[in-house]
């Protein structure tokens, strides 16, 4: 019973991790391309 319970809330816990650092990844991805074309600019 408590397993179950502690797998459900892992797998709750994982969800919610990737749903709050997807965003700071595609920001991250974003800045990062941006620096590198402006490094490749100059």
């Amino acid at each position: 019973m408590f397993k179950a319970i502690g797998d459900v809330l892992r797998k709750i816990g994982s969800a919610i991790a990737t749903v709050v650092t997807l965003p700071f990844r595609a920001l991250a991805r974003l800045f990062g391309g941006a620096s590198e074309s402006a490094r490749g600019r100059h």
